[in-house]
């Protein structure tokens, strides 16, 4: 789309537009009522399954919900949700419009900018940092329950920018039961203490599933991993998602809000999360 490219909204006049890109980051920000950061140590957990779970989770709960992928080298957002066109730019105005999607789900990512989706993004740090600020103050995010924001793996530029503009946001960690990824998620769990950002709750992924064809459990990476460690560090579990074939499917095709929206009557295990999340923010009443 020659509009993201072209127009000033993303990539430039970084530092010239630095005091009014603050104060449209404040005002935007203070229209959101909370901002979770989705974030994991190591990649491949299911961070950003978990993300638009819990996006779309609370916005069939009735929430207003605002979903930022903050991932750039490796956005995958909009495919899990289907979003095959672009997002609109208003060029006069330097805001970006978010796609709306089903319940009203507000979706912003840079693949949603560009104009090849299938394009690399080289980006120093400077540049990143300045993108994901304005993903935030100049998308027309409105009045908002919520905003989810899912940051790439690690302790690396996107979440720190996240954590140094977003005033207020909380922070859902996200791993599997081994200890490989458990290493990674300690030093994520470091980094919010450094940062003072605090963890809401922590997520243990990919936690066994059941055998298709005996019917017993198969814990193929490890049991109680993630719980273990939220008793360790005093951090709320949120609850252990098992491995789902149909997730993987349903991502793979666009159709996860489908799936998702059929597994609310089936009592799924990230329903536990969405509702433990309500209730840590005093949001059940809705």
């Amino acid at each position: 789309m020659s509009q993201a490219t072209s127009s000033p909204a993303i990539g430039s006049g970084l530092q010239a537009e630095l005091d009014p890109l603050d104060q449209r980051l404040s005002h935007n920000l203070a229209d959101i009522k909370h901002k979770l950061v989705v974030m994991s140590g190591k990649g491949g957990v299911g961070k950003s399954t978990v993300a638009v779970q819990l996006a779309v989770g609370l916005a069939l709960a009735g929430h207003s919900v605002g979903l930022l992928d903050v991932d750039l080298h490796g956005p995958s957002i909009p495919r899990m949700l289907g979003l095959k066109g672009h997002a609109e730019v208003l060029v006069d105005e330097q805001l970006i419009k978010p796609v709306i999607i089903d319940e009203g789900l507000k979706v912003i990512s840079v693949e949603l900018l560009i104009p090849n989706k299938d394009a690399s993004v080289i980006w120093r740090g400077p540049m990143k940092i300045g993108v994901i600020r304005q993903l935030m103050g100049d998308v027309t995010w409105g009045n908002l329950d919520f905003l989810i924001i899912d940051a790439p793996p690690g302790t690396g530029d996107e979440p720190l920018t996240v954590a140094q503009n977003v005033e207020g946001a909380k922070v859902v960690l996200v791993t599997t039961p081994q200890e490989i990824a458990l290493a990674d998620l300690r030093k994520s769990m470091d980094f919010c203490r450094k940062l003072e950002l605090p963890v809401l709750g922590l997520v243990e992924n990919m936690a066994g599933m059941i055998c298709p064809h005996c019917g017993e459990p198969v814990e193929f990476l490890g049991k109680g991993g993630g719980r273990d460690t939220a008793a360790k560090f005093g951090v709320k579990f949120l609850g252990s998602m098992p491995w789902d074939p149909r997730l993987m499917a349903a991502a793979d095709a666009g159709r996860l809000v489908e799936l998702l929206r059929r597994e609310r009557d089936e009592a799924a295990p990230w329903q536990g999360m969405v509702e433990e999340v309500r209730d840590l923010l005093g949001e059940r009443k809705k």
